[in-house]
């Protein structure tokens, strides 16, 4: 569940060959089953109340879900230690790195925690090798909540629709909701055989061959302009020549194209292994870990000879911070600032000093045509202060190669040449294997509805449902693991229509029957004023969709994305509220502006409530109007009026920091991010009015982007877009719903509320 809140992420993945594709944003429930399996950890306590961390093999077919000691494709007939169905209030949250022990090996894994949003007591853990792994097994449990509620919602009777264990009827016909995916089984093995599951230090290996997009464009347009202005053994080195008046420091950047995977670069990169890093790293090659803290952020120090890059021989340290996240579309974001830590004190002998800011941001690409070897874009950019740089242009870059900043923008230089000169590094087993096929799983149909499954996945695998079975784990695995390659074929260049305005047609999504109101927003006045021009400061406005790139009506073929055009609801009123506690079913609060005489006379209101975990906490509600009721055949009704499952697989927020610190827009990023599978989302409809109640605090990826962001808050101008994604192509054109410019925002303007 945890991509990050506002986030440079959309979740468009293909791939195909031998005739199949899969989408992970497309793929129909009701069209063809899925199923998912592959090795995993069982992260928990025994009874004596020690952890356990055991190799277990986990299957899920349709919302059911299988843990095993063994692999049942290997082993017919074997039978389940664990079994659970999942419902629509399972939640899924990544945790981040954890170092764990196994079998006396030692090695950092991925966790990924479940709980029932309607009851946190029942929950549990299981971990994978990469976040890329964790990031797929969380694809296939929200395949898993798709399909108990396309059961839920094809049920004849209440009585069907709150049975939650009804069993899943394979071989039954079900409707052509994906033309791609009628009468297809999917198959998807996730991860690499138990072997080479966990991570040692000194062994590292690609862990996906699949790619994630093929432009490199985000979803919001960026004010940077990139001049290169140096070649390093093929990586380009830029200069971002639009905001060179800013004084505060120029921006570099250093891109590659390296044939790995995402996630072995990413890996690479975080790896600390002094061995490892004496191969690519000239720089920062002696590290060691300091702190750890949420398994997202860490502390490093590090120490290097200057001898290389200057003519003073005295031995230097540094502290540095590490903070990152991968985004729903499988990017991986680093951000490194200078830092302090009590652990590490100024030390003899050694001058300390500040490593540039800097952050890294690498991206899967499509293999090349006729090839089957990954690539990934990696692009690292650093900070340097205006003055030496300006220095360095203007005696034609003279001893700029002895400047650490200079060492800093090499490091994507080495790690290609490194990776190059490794081919194991490139051509290890593939993690993310894809079958499509008619069914002819190792566990039959029959067999797996021969048994009622009377627990939830969260009960099943929590520590309370413990087996003596589970509590064993000297079985022998088998060692073999089944390999299957799927040749990746490159995706044609997308459209160039980006300058192209898509409107939405009020028509169609409106209904075409009411007369349309006028909507005087003299009326309504929130506690967050609104600001008369860009001059204005602590304000909001309510810019055009131009900024932000959408889906356009060709998207399904060419993948192309066209400008936003002006939003369909009106931006009437915001509030800005200082809260004891996260509230949520603001419209019932007497303060909420849909409580007034004049809201409930209108049409039709969102209300989003955006809740800011701090200390205090914040909420932002923004209420957008409509001047007519919406169209009951439109998507925008579908969504209103749908089930909380589908707004969670639909509902869009793209993010840009318009204005602000360079680091502060690498994390918050321009991707579309679908807020119901980053963060915890609650809807309220009623009367003439949706509140959609957005939980930041609940994904610890999102608090650690919100804090940076809260930082920076006062100098930063930050855009959003909400829309709802279409998937279908008679949703397409895609149109954006309402947008907010925050415009240096003072937090102690909030207004304490009562709750």
């Amino acid at each position: 569940m945890d991509a990050a809140f506002f986030n440079n992420v959309g979740s468009e993945q293909r791939s195909e060959g031998d005739g199949s594709e899969h989408s992970s944003s497309r793929s129909g429930v009701g069209g063809g089953m899925f199923e998912y399996f592959g090795w995993v950890y069982h992260l928990g306590l025994n009874k004596l109340g020690h952890e356990y961390c055991h190799l277990r093999f986990l299957f899920i077919r349709g919302k059911y879900v299988e843990m095993y000691k063994r692999d049942p494709h290997e082993n017919p007939g074997i039978r389940p230690i664990r079994r659970g169905a999942v419902g629509p209030t399972l939640m899924v949250e990544e945790l981040g790195r954890r170092k764990v022990q196994h079998g006396g090996k030692g090695g950092d894994i991925y966790v990924l925690r479940f709980y029932n949003r309607l009851d946190e007591t029942k929950k549990g853990e299981i971990a994978c090798a990469t976040a890329g792994e964790a990031q797929k097994w969380m694809e296939a449990f929200d395949h898993a909540k798709q399909q108990a509620e396309y059961e839920l919602a094809r049920g004849a009777s209440a009585r069907k629709k709150l049975n939650m264990e009804e069993e899943i009827d394979l071989e039954g016909h079900r409707p052509r909701v994906r033309h791609y995916a009628h009468g297809l089984k999917r198959l998807i093995k996730i991860g690499q055989g138990p072997e080479t599951l966990l991570r040692q230090s000194s062994s590292l290996g690609p862990n996906s061959t699949e790619g994630y997009f093929q432009t490199d464009f985000g979803d919001a347009v960026e004010a940077y302009e990139w001049k290169c202005v140096r070649t390093v053994n093929g990586v380009r080195i830029f200069q971002d020549v639009a905001n060179t008046e800013s004084g505060k420091g120029v921006i570099v950047k250093a891109v590659g194209v390296i044939e790995a995977t995402a996630d072995t670069a990413f890996e690479l990169i975080l790896n600390t292994a002094r061995h490892q890093r004496y191969e690519w790293d000239t720089l920062t090659g002696d590290l060691e870990l300091i702190d750890s803290y949420d398994g997202y952020f860490d502390v490093v120090y590090g120490t290097f000879d200057p001898m290389y890059l200057s003519r003073w021989h005295s031995k230097k340290d540094f502290l540095f911070s590490r903070q990152w996240l991968r985004g729903q579309d499988g990017t991986y974001t680093i951000l490194q600032f200078p830092a302090i830590h009590k652990k590490k004190p100024k030390r003899s002998g050694y001058h300390r000093t500040k490593i540039n800011p800097s952050s890294w941001e690498i991206r899967n690409l499509n293999a090349s045509m006729g090839s089957n070897t990954p690539r990934c874009l990696v692009t690292q950019m650093v900070e340097i202060p205006s003055k030496g740089w300006w220095r360095w242009k203007k005696n034609h870059f003279s001893n700029f190669e002895k400047s650490v900043p200079y060492a800093l923008l090499c490091q994507v230089a080495g790690l290609k040449d490194y990776i190059g000169a490794n081919p194991a590094l490139k051509f290890k087993s593939a993690a993310f294997i894809i079958r499509s096929k008619v069914s002819d799983g190792a566990v039959s149909n029959a067999e797996y509805e021969a048994e009622a499954v009377q627990d939830e996945f969260y009960d099943a695998i929590s520590s309370g449902s413990s087996s003596s079975d589970e509590e064993s784990d000297s079985d022998e695995l088998d060692q073999k693991d089944a390999k299957v390659k799927l040749k990746n074929v490159a995706w044609a260049i997308s459209s160039l229509a980006l300058k192209r305005a898509s409107v939405a047609n009020a028509n169609k999504e409106l209904d075409p029957k009411a007369a349309p109101i006028t909507i005087d927003t003299k009326q309504f006045h929130g506690s967050f004023c609104k600001g008369k021009d860009e001059a204005d400061t602590n304000c909001w406005t309510s810019p055009s969709g131009v900024g932000f790139m959408i889906r356009g009506r060709t998207y399904l073929e060419d993948n192309s994305k066209v400008k936003g055009g002006d939003p369909l609801l009106k931006l009437i009123a915001v509030d800005w509220f200082k809260v004891d506690k996260s509230i949520d079913r603001f419209a019932l609060h007497p303060r909420c502006l849909i409580q007034s005489e004049a809201g409930k006379k209108l049409p039709f209101v969102l209300i989003f409530n955006l809740q800011v975990p701090a200390k205090p906490n914040y909420s932002l509600v923004l209420y957008y109007a409509a001047d007519r009721p919406p169209n009951p055949n439109s998507l925008f009704a579908k969504f209103v009026d749908g089930t909380d499952m589908f707004r969670d697989a639909r509902l869009k927020l793209i993010p840009s920091i318009a204005e602000g610190y360079w680091m502060v827009k690498r994390a918050v990023g321009t991707k579309a991010c679908l807020l119901g599978k980053a963060v915890s989302c609650k809807y309220l409809r009623q009367d003439n009015f949706l509140e959609i109640d957005v939980d930041i605090g609940s994904s610890s990826v999102a608090r650690r982007i919100i804090g940076l962001v809260l930082g920076y808050v006062t100098n930063i101008v930050v855009d959003l877009a909400i829309l709802i994604e279409a998937k279908e192509e008679a949703e397409l054109p895609e149109y954006i719903l309402g947008t907010v410019r925050l415009n240096r925002v003072k937090l102690e303007s909030a207004v304490h509320l009562q709750v």
